[in-house]
């Protein structure tokens, strides 16, 4: 069955749905975008991300296409409409479309795109064995702590670390590590120390980065954030990703060397547990109650 898309005020069926080949969002990757996870019925994290969109868009200024109740209740419309109860809600905002131009007028009309995914994130085999990541040097623009659709370094290293059997990638910038290719990256050190990179724009301001510190400091563990080696990592009692899509995905294995002897770490586990399990109470229903 084809999905509904949402464009720019419109329903339509995925076929159907049609951007300008002018839009700016193809010619520069002026655009922004974001993910939401959807489980039991429920949006995760929401007001982490519709914050974090609203931070991005203002950052690149460009105007919020709708305004906050807007953007809820079509978050929660498209999930009613595809049948959405499990699975991800993506969001695309452009600047809008004009002739080919590196200047750009200041009352273009935002390009706003969503669509769903439905998708079994619940049930994530690489929970149970973890991640093999490769370092490789950091590519990326300077201004990674917005949100934008300008992904393709990170998709070309992520397929040939695939093509060389790693799950994922690294970042390395001056000899410390910044995030995965679409996660952030954190280590738990032997005397059980939670080290995350400390924030600004080298690195996403990861949603879901932010909730599981926030439990694992409420867990009883110490959290430190700063910046961190590769050797760190390397020698760390756990290391994990954090994102919208996986929660938390133990990394057992860096660079070809074992992490915790390539097992899924203890704390890992727990807070993978921790996080689902609150989420399930607190997210925001889909359904009108």
């Amino acid at each position: 069955m084809s999905r509904t898309v949402y464009l720019n005020g419109d329903w339509h069926a995925e076929a159907d749905a049609k951007v300008s080949v002018f839009d700016r969002g193809f010619l520069f990757a002026d655009a922004i975008y974001e993910v939401t996870a959807v489980i039991d019925g429920k949006l995760i994290d929401y007001p982490g991300h519709a914050a974090r969109l609203k931070r991005s868009l203002t950052a690149l200024d460009i105007p919020m296409p709708v305004d906050d109740d807007q953007l809820l209740a079509l978050h929660k419309e498209i999930a009613r409409r595809n049948g959405i109860t499990e699975g991800l809600i993506y969001l695309q905002v452009s600047r809008g479309s004009q002739d080919r131009d590196f200047v750009f007028p200041s009352d273009l009309k935002p390009t706003l795109v969503m669509f769903t995914q439905a998708k079994r994130v619940l049930d994530n085999p690489k929970w149970k064995t973890g991640l093999s990541l490769e370092t490789v040097a950091e590519g990326r623009w300077s201004q990674r702590q917005i949100k934008t659709v300008q992904l393709l370094y990170s998709s070309l290293m992520k397929t040939e670390a695939a093509r060389r059997g790693f799950d994922d990638v690294l970042f390395v910038e001056d000899g410390h590590i910044t995030e995965a290719s679409s996660a952030n990256f954190h280590i738990i050190t032997r005397d059980g120390t939670l080290v995350t990179r400390d924030l600004s724009n080298v690195l996403l301001h990861g949603i879901t980065r932010g909730s599981i510190l926030d439990l694992a400091q409420r867990a009883g563990l110490k959290v430190e954030e700063r910046a961190f080696t590769v050797d760190e990592a390397r020698s760390a009692a756990e290391a994990f990703l954090t994102s919208a899509t996986s929660f938390v995905m133990p990394v057992v294995s860096l660079d070809g060397l074992p992490i915790n002897g390539g097992a899924v770490g203890p704390h890992s586990q727990r807070l993978l547990e921790l996080y689902i399990s609150e989420r399930l109470q607190t997210g925001d229903p889909i359904a009108e109650t």
